[in-house]
């Protein structure tokens, strides 16, 4: 793709403006697609037109853009979160009606937690991951999961790096991070106590695919819902059920 004078390509470009979406600001203007992409107006006009006659975007009545469902149609035919989503759904379920809180499934993409599925409950402490949602790594018990079976460079590339606290209790020091990391690989499973929220715990265990974490499933509970080994335990056995279904899906494809 050709590149603009600034240097970027027209992917680069397409790429931000798509990104300027998120779920508080699902319908933009140009004006502010362009603001928030940092792309002259006229590019962004033009490039949201593209995008719309391509389906990527939608206009509606008053002149906001949302994502198009064509977008959605064609990232969730190749993706490998659906075939992970499609062997987890069953499992989550069972973990959900044991803890009647939020239970969630991450995947560790770059340098951050994604998290491709979640199920909740009306009486559910809070919790900000959403489905499509990133948090960093070292912020979260699905995030510490994923980062305790990380390829040796990106553990060292996330400890090396800023450690933002995002509740009152986030580990934001190196050391106590690396520390944290040897407990999860040690316990098979991460608590990350107001790590995001004071009155939350976070519980999560990973996805193992022989000695890969492929994943990271977790739930969300009030601070004061009792031992964390119970729970860790009910999640254990849930990631079994989901390394099972992916196994089995394997199969099925090579057959």
């Amino acid at each position: 793709m050709a590149n603009s004078r600034s240097g970027d390509s027209v992917i680069d470009r397409l790429v931000r403006v798509l990104a300027t979406f998120d779920r508080d600001e699902r319908v933009l203007t140009p004006t502010e697609i362009a603001r928030r992409a940092e792309l002259p107006a006229s590019t962004a006009h033009r490039l949201v037109g593209d995008l719309t006659a391509a389906g990527l975007l939608e206009r509606d009545e008053e002149g906001g853009y949302r994502v198009g469902l064509r977008l959605w149609e064609l990232a969730t035919r190749g993706s490998r979160a659906l075939g992970l989503r499609e062997a987890a759904i069953p499992p989550m379920e069972r973990v959900q009606a044991r803890v009647r809180q939020h239970t969630q499934l991450a995947v560790l993409d770059g340098d951050e937690t994604l998290f491709v599925e979640r199920l909740s409950h009306p009486e559910a402490v809070g919790n900000i991951a959403q489905i499509a949602g990133r948090l960093p790594l070292h912020a979260s018990s699905s995030g510490l999961v994923l980062l305790a079976f990380a390829p040796a460079d990106v553990v060292e590339r996330v400890v090396a790096g800023a450690l933002p606290a995002l509740g009152p209790e986030t580990i934001t020091d190196a050391a106590a991070l690396r520390r944290k990391l040897a407990e999860v690989r040690r316990l098979g499973y991460a608590v990350a106590p107001g790590s995001i929220e004071a009155v939350a715990t976070g519980i999560a265990v990973p996805v193992r695919e022989g000695r890969d974490g492929i994943a990271a499933l977790g739930v969300v509970l009030p601070r004061d819902a009792g031992d964390p080994l119970r729970v860790a335990t009910v999640l254990a056995a849930g990631a079994h059920e989901i390394a099972e279904a992916l196994a089995a899906q394997r199969s099925r494809s090579m057959g």
